[in-house]
């Protein structure tokens, strides 16, 4: 049987691609900075200009699909994950990046059906990478396959993460102390290229060994996250247990044994859940 979704997924990456070309020619500009939830976490008028030009085009193409958008969010709408066939999207992931011409910005799509992920695209737009995972198909990126390192040893582990946008000092002390412990085991070392997408997508391609972060949100996990088991790798929950993509945390390894290590050392952070209603 043909597969139904592989149109989509074609046409995503075409999307991401377009995309790639607004963002780039954008980084040329001048970019004029909004704030949201904290005077860290940055938006521009590329983001929301990305995001509706996604958006409208999947529209036009597929009317009853549904849609989760970064920017659309933080204008109040809703992000409740049905079993409608979703477009989960993040039009600059690594906006801070973008807005300080960092190289590492990236256009992430994730395609879910019945709550699970179909595939995923990760375009980094300044280093022309396109990520693809496709379920049962494996994962790519330029069209060369990619695995991940199955790395199980912790001592012997490269890490990823992120220091957040949140500035509450309470939240910062959690960050700091969950990375001194993990340094102090010794892990090899912690990179944070600045996009969780692209970190995830470092997983899948074994330059690191496992991505850990609490308070992302489900558009910044959807693409890179079936890139990353299609790889090969795992997706955990922070406590440890299963996955849940609007849980807004996130451990992403090359093995299980390394995912349920590193969850023994986290401290967790309380958060609102992605599809929390009130």
């Amino acid at each position: 049987m043909a597969d139904p979704w592989q149109e989509c997924m074609d046409y995503a990456g075409t999307l991401a691609r377009k995309a790639g070309e607004v963002v780039r020619e954008a980084l040329k500009k001048e970019i004029s900075i909004m704030t949201k939830s904290s005077p860290a976490d940055l938006v521009t008028v590329t983001d929301q200009k990305v995001e509706q030009m996604i958006i409208s085009a999947v529209k036009e193409k597929y009317p009853s699909h549904s849609f989760i958008g970064e920017e659309s969010v933080a204008a109040g709408e809703g992000s409740i994950l049905t079993n409608n066939p979703t477009w989960i999207i993040d039009p600059i992931d690594g906006t801070t990046n973008f807005v300080h011409r960092f190289p590492f910005v990236a256009v992430s799509i994730g395609f879910s059906v019945n709550k699970k992920m179909e595939f995923g695209i990760v375009y980094s737009c300044v280093e022309d990478k396109m990520y693809t995972g496709r379920k049962g198909k494996g994962a790519f990126c330029n069209g060369q396959k990619l695995q991940v390192s199955g790395q199980e040893d912790i001592t012997k582990s490269l890490l990823v993460t992120e220091l957040g946008s949140n500035r509450d000092p309470e939240v910062l002390k959690i960050v700091l102390t969950n990375m001194e412990k993990l340094l102090s085991i010794p892990v090899h070392g912690i990179r944070a290229v600045g996009t969780a997408a692209v970190n995830m997508c470092l997983v899948a391609t074994g330059g690191a060994d496992a991505y850990y972060e609490m308070g992302i949100h489900c558009w910044d996990m959807a693409g890179a996250g079936i890139i990353i088991t299609e790889a090969g790798g795992v997706l955990l929950d922070v406590s440890g247990g299963p996955f849940d993509l609007m849980s807004r945390r996130i451990i992403a390894a090359s093995s299980q044994t390394l995912g349920e290590r590193i969850a023994k050392e986290l401290q967790i952070i309380p958060l609102k859940r992605d599809d929390a209603t009130n």
